[in-house]
């Protein structure tokens, strides 16, 4: 499974165009496959025969892990199973890989794991947080087959396939005890799991899933099945530090929706990483919004001017958007502390603007870093929004450039849709994120005595309070304002 950018650990095999017994040619298109927000095409290096084929449509493999073997027919695939298995102790490997990922540490993102081994039992035990995780010990009762003995503090490596299976049915597969290679929890082992546990409504198992608790073993549903409301009774125990499983109560009339009325379908992989960042940014940062308009007469005044010039040969169609983001980079550069990324017990401070821009697509939106942006003239920079932004809508976008760390400020514009103010949610770990609204018009003293109805952008800055006061803030937001009423650009 090929590496698509350092930030990449694992990639959804979307479609095998091959099959097993196949002959391919050099550049013959093998499988796709998808990051959380690009999809690729992999090709054949060399010509052969599909001699054999590891995973299956929809399954999430490690980045450089064994897809499928090409030969010729009759070649043993035997040393190319199990690829990555690591013989020596999984547990102390994990154990090593977690003391070296702690929260935002700087170190982590300078080191290279360069062994292959290293990098899949990474992807393999990555974990998503969630509220009973932070500041809290969540109670889990043991399952059959949960891991026990020396080791049993430690999480198991799962296989893609198992872990898929877990997820479904809301199981925490790495607490299981493996009887794959080196321990590594397989499917059959979450199938045992599935099959001693009890019955649990669509209500249940989503709660189950979303906050990463283990179903108790009985329920207060008919023949013992486990309802919402049981689920919803652990979880309020275990944030009192209490548990009581013998409480309950009947579920609420308003969740209870007839299954003709509606249909339930699952999340898509962009879907479920646009909403756990979004609760992530939400539950862990400060964030308040303040709102100001700017005269937005001069923008409109350049815009008419680039439309005339371009109706003569003048290259670059420069958008009243490309203008907004270049005067939000002049009073980024005069304000520092807004280009920023908060660490928790520090704050990264940027030379260069990383400029995020919020995309609609088809598939979800995705925020893409103009890197250096502050080194571009307009035209280079109008040229390369529209770059970032069409590669989004194909699917081609480097992950790389997708990374909330990539760009040290984002804006996200909403004025084509006649927003007129809004509250956006920063992209962690950077410190603020420009809201952009649509123009209206406001009385505004034109002369002394004399008011006139002029047009003003509606500007929407959210940022987090641990980093920025309010004070500099607003001075921030009213030096875009100026940048956008005094901008000059050459034509």
């Amino acid at each position: 499974m090929p590496k698509q950018g350092q930030s990449v650990e694992s990639c959804i095999l979307t479609g095998i165009l091959k099959k097993k017994g196949d002959t391919v040619a050099v550049g013959d298109v093998l499988f796709t496959y998808e990051t959380d927000k690009a999809s690729f095409e992999e090709e054949s290096k060399i010509a052969g025969t599909v001699l054999e084929i590891f995973f299956e449509e929809g399954d999430e493999i490690p980045v450089l892990m064994n897809m499928m073997v090409i030969g010729e027919p009759g070649e043993s695939v035997e040393e190319f199973r199990n690829a990555g298995e690591i013989a020596r102790d999984p547990f102390q490997i994990e154990k090593t890989l977690q003391e070296i990922t702690a929260c935002h540490d700087e170190s982590l993102m300078k080191t290279d794991f360069q062994s292959n081994e290293e990098m899949i039992r990474r992807s393999a035990h990555k974990t998503s947080p969630c509220p009973l995780q932070r500041g809290i010990v969540a109670y889990c009762p043991p399952l059959e087959g949960a891991g026990g003995g020396e080791h049993a503090q430690y999480e198991s490596p799962v296989s893609p396939r198992a872990r898929i299976l877990a997820e479904k049915h809301a199981i925490r597969a790495s607490h299981l005890t493996g009887t794959g290679p080196g321990g590594r929890v397989i499917e059959r082992d979450v199938q045992s799991v599935i099959d001693s546990l009890p019955k649990t409504t669509p209500l249940a198992k989503s709660i189950l899933k979303d906050d990463i608790l283990t179903s108790p073993k009985t329920g207060s549903g008919l023949a013992g099945k486990v309802r919402g409301t049981d689920v919803l009774n652990l979880k309020d125990t275990i944030l009192n530090s209490q548990f009581t499983p013998e409480s309950s109560s009947e579920l609420n009339s308003q969740f209870e929706t007839p299954s003709s009325d509606s249909k339930t379908i699952p999340l898509s992989n962009i879907r479920k990483r646009i909403a756990k960042a979004m609760q992530a940014s939400l539950q862990n940062a400060a964030q308040l919004t303040h709102h100001l308009g700017a005269d937005a007469r001069r923008i409109l005044d350049l815009r008419k001017k680039v439309k005339e010039a371009v109706a003569k040969g003048f290259p670059t169609d420069i958008t009243l958007n490309d203008m907004i983001c270049r005067a939000t980079i002049l009073a980024l550069q005069k304000f520092p502390q807004a280009n920023a990324h908060f660490l928790c017990d520090s704050i990264r401070y940027f030379t260069n603007v990383h400029l995020g821009i919020a995309v609609d697509t088809a598939r979800g939106l995705m925020v893409p870093a103009i890197q250096n942006a502050n080194i571009m003239t307009i035209q280079e920079l109008a040229g390369r929004l529209r770059e970032v932004a069409n590669a989004c809508k194909k699917g081609s976008i480097n992950p790389d450039l997708l990374s909330s760390e990539a760009a040290s400020f984002t804006i996200s514009n909403l004025g084509n849709y006649g927003v007129e103010m809004f509250t956006p949610i920063i992209n962690l770990p950077q410190v603020a994120i420009l809201g952009v609204n649509t123009i209206v018009p406001r009385p505004k003293e034109v002369e002394e005595g004399v008011y006139a109805f002029v047009p003003y952008l509606g500007l929407s800055l959210t940022y987090d309070h641990r980093a920025l006061d309010g004070a500099e803030a607003t001075r921030f937001l009213k030096q875009i304002a100026i940048e956008i009423e005094n901008l000059e650009i050459e034509l």
